[in-house]
């Protein structure tokens, strides 16, 4: 098959991508912002000519929530414009493009995790520039899958897992918001659904387009992930501290967070067969590849 082309190459997700991806018998290029510059359009448009891709999977993103309420211009142009310069490219040359969206275009005041089709309302910058994004790419013309996800994990990168461990090497209590809940995903997990959606699009002209979610299943809040962590990573002999549970009003940010970033599965599964596993079962090689194998 021929190549697909993965942007983010550092983050969490495109590690992920080109770690599994050879191994299926996949090439991917993957490139990272010192070899492409999202805030240029025409750059975007020229690695798009470049060569004859299969796919494009677009996991690149401005993620600092916070930091992007002040930042508002650079939020925009990685989240939203650079989707659209990629959707007009691949569209133009007849590719494929898988991009990476997020729970934050929810307000998360819903019971029940979120369907592909519920009303959005983002609560802040990032969450709205994503939602630009999806919109820029869903009106492009290019076909597309567009897969919004939460509370992605893994051994790399910065992370809530990651924080959790180094906070925990030295202290004995923490305290973790206990009233947002979520499905927390690996990154990992993720990378495997969406090589599965690309080369479907590549490989099928009738593959499923629109909108997905992923995530792994279940339900926790933020509190009780931090308590699971700690239980696997004490078993690793690793650090662990005691969670004591806290409302979102004592730890104030400045980008308002979903209080429910619960993703439903339905419509992935059904048109790809995409059945995610449980987080506490994704949750495990993350902790086996930082810390080592439980005996």
């Amino acid at each position: 098959m021929r190549p697909i082309l993965v942007t983010g190459a550092n983050g969490q997700l495109g590690r992920e991508l080109v770690r599994i991806a050879c191994p299926a018998g996949y090439e991917v290029v993957a490139l990272d912002r010192a070899a492409l510059n999202l805030t240029d359009p025409t750059a975007i448009a020229d690695v798009v000519a470049s060569r004859d891709w299969a796919a494009v999977i677009n996991g690149a993103a401005y993620t600092a929530v916070d930091k992007a309420e002040s930042d508002v211009v650079a939020a925009w142009a990685i989240n939203a414009l650079a989707p659209a310069a990629f959707a007009q490219a691949c569209g133009a040359a007849g590719i494929p493009l898988v991009q990476v969206s997020t729970d934050y275009v929810f307000a998360g005041d819903k019971d029940g995790a979120w369907e592909v089709t519920d009303p959005v309302a983002p609560l802040g910058v990032y969450g709205a520039s994503k939602l630009g994004g999806e919109l820029a790419v869903r009106t492009s013309g290019a076909r597309h899958a567009i897969v919004r996800t939460a509370w992605v994990v893994s051994a790399h990168g910065s992370n809530f897992v990651k924080t959790m461990l180094r906070v925990a090497a030295t202290r004995t209590t923490l305290s973790v918001v206990d009233d947002q809940i979520g499905s927390p995903t690996s990154a990992a997990d993720l990378a495997q659904a969406l090589l599965v959606i690309a080369v479907r699009l590549a490989e099928d002209a009738d593959a499923p387009t629109g909108t997905f979610h992923f995530s792994n299943k279940g339900a926790v809040s933020w509190a009780g992930f931090a308590r699971a962590i700690f239980a696997q990573s004490a078993a690793r002999g690793g650090a662990s501290a005691e969670v004591a549970p806290i409302p979102s009003s004592d730890y104030p940010t400045l980008a308002k967070r979903p209080a429910n970033s619960l993703l439903s599965h339905t419509a992935i599964h059904a048109a790809y067969g995409i059945a995610p596993r449980p987080w506490q079962a994704a949750l495990k090689p993350i902790l086996d590849e930082l810390i080592g194998h439980t005996a």
